[in-house]
């Protein structure tokens, strides 16, 4: 009886506690700095949309890129270990010899992130996506020191779990003799023809395993995914972290089925990756051309392996970028035809058709979506009332707020809690309370205990955050 008493009056203690961070929450949702105290203290789960390469900071990229004596092309700021033929190239060395070290250093973080951007010189979606092939040359090698830069950034922001979309799989698999199966898939695509595309994609897998597709999973989830997790001891009792393979949409059809054959025997076979995704702008030419037959793709390797869960970047357009009629299905294509567990950005939700349904059968089956308030500000120039959060919100689908890139776009999980409380002001302290927890919830971990601990973390980071309420 006295152990009964005790946790009734923990858990009135804690509601009180509760109840007066909520007012505390009210009283300061105007006010930026106040915010950002508040939610920099505040635990904040995990981040499940994240992109390895794109949330490394550009000073270290940089800093090992001018230790390494990289080749910069000074028109475009691309590096390169070693120097092409054509093109304006010079060593760093010689840049720091001739006094121009400093003016370049200026350059390269305009380029590679969105350091001083001024809206005017350069279109911000462009930027965005070219930043990436200018910095990964350098990046090669220091996956390690990315990872215990992000785990250490990670745990000072009392984000205790990271999703990272950390590479692509090599793969050397020679599909030369297979590409009359890109005509054949497209035009069975053009024709909306599933079954005659499962068919083709059958004798594709079949091909792909008798090509050793398993042992290149195998591969890199031994000697790459799990040496660098294992070595740096990234998990530990204040944090967590599992990966995601991912494809890169803009690939013909046969290789991007390749790949992403060894991405799911990848996530299938390994206890650390929690799963597959799709990545590279949406509104590319071929991305919008062969994007109902990836999703068909998706589906087909999931009925494969159907324990592998996959995330999608899906409806990360706006009004302009593409034609109008291009808004209205790559949500629900990657809803109702590849079966995604969670949907990235979702941006375009208002355009797609019907999309009260669409919200309802989402809501209904827990797909949650992933919301990057300052990636679809910077990228598409999407907020406030004309993102789509609140549609989300009132129809009750499973909401993780996440960074996508926070080096490029030069953000943390704070501010993106910052800008959700002072834009949607019916967003109440238990919204965001319940939105922390669904991050862990809806998380890819395979583990269930791991899970378990990491939600039993939540409620005494909870309870400790809350019990220092009210403020004098």
């Amino acid at each position: 009886m006295k152990i009964y008493f005790a946790l009734l009056f923990s858990a009135i203690l804690n509601l009180g506690y509760a109840q007066t961070a909520n007012t505390y929450f009210e009283k300061i949702r105007n006010n930026e700095a106040e915010l950002t105290a508040f939610f920099s203290q505040m635990p904040k789960g995990g981040d499940l949309h994240h992109h390895y390469s794109g949330s490394i900071y550009a000073e270290p990229i940089l800093e090992d890129a001018i230790n390494e004596d990289f080749y910069l092309n000074t028109a475009t700021m691309q590096v390169l270990k070693e120097k092409p033929l054509d093109g304006n190239w010079e060593l760093f060395s010689t840049l720091k010899s001739q006094g121009k070290l400093a003016y370049y250093k200026q350059q390269i973080m305009e380029k590679w992130s969105v350091k001083d951007y001024n809206n005017v010189d350069y279109p911000s979606d462009k930027l965005f996506f070219e930043s990436f092939d200018k910095f990964s040359p350098a990046i090669v090698g220091h996956f390690g020191e990315g990872l215990l830069e992000l785990k250490n950034r990670a745990i000072k922001e009392n984000v205790s779990y990271i999703e990272t979309q950390l590479s692509t799989i090599p793969s050397t698999i020679n599909v030369d003799e297979l590409t009359d199966y890109n005509q054949k898939l497209r035009q069975l695509a053009v024709n909306k023809d599933e079954d005659g595309i499962n068919q083709l994609l059958d004798s594709l897998y079949s091909t792909l395993l008798q090509k050793g597709a398993p042992s290149y999973a195998e591969d890199f989830n031994t000697n790459f995914v799990a040496k660098l997790h294992n070595n740096l001891k990234i998990d530990d009792a204040r944090f967590t972290m599992r990966y995601q393979n991912f494809v890169l949409r803009f690939m013909e059809p046969v290789d991007l089925f390749k790949n992403l054959v060894v991405a799911f025997i990848s996530a299938d076979s390994s206890p650390l990756i929690a799963g597959v995704n799709i990545v590279s702008p949406e509104d590319g030419e071929t991305s919008m051309r062969d994007y109902w037959l990836q999703m068909v793709m998706f589906n087909y390797c999931h009925s494969r392996y159907p324990t592998v869960k996959y995330s999608m970047h899906a409806g990360e357009l706006t009004l302009g970028l593409v034609q109008p009629e291009d808004l209205t299905w790559h949500i629900r294509d990657a809803v109702y035809t590849a079966g995604a567990y969670r949907i990235g950005h979702g941006v375009d939700l208002a355009y797609e058709e019907n999309p009260y349904e669409l919200l309802r059968y989402m809501a209904k089956n827990s797909i949650a979506i992933e919301i990057n308030l300052v990636s679809n500000e910077f990228i598409l120039k999407v907020k406030e009332s004309r993102h789509p959060f609140s549609l989300y919100k009132e129809f009750g689908v499973p909401i993780v707020i996440s960074t996508d890139d926070a080096g490029i776009l030069r953000t943390n999980m704070t501010e993106q809690y910052v800008l959700l409380a002072k834009r949607y002001k019916n967003v109440s302290y238990a919204n965001i309370k319940q939105y922390v927890y669904n991050s862990i919830y809806y998380s890819f971990i395979k583990d269930e205990t791991v899970k378990k601990q990491l939600l039993e973390d939540l409620d005494l980071r909870f309870n400790a955050f809350e019990a220092n309420f009210p403020i004098k």
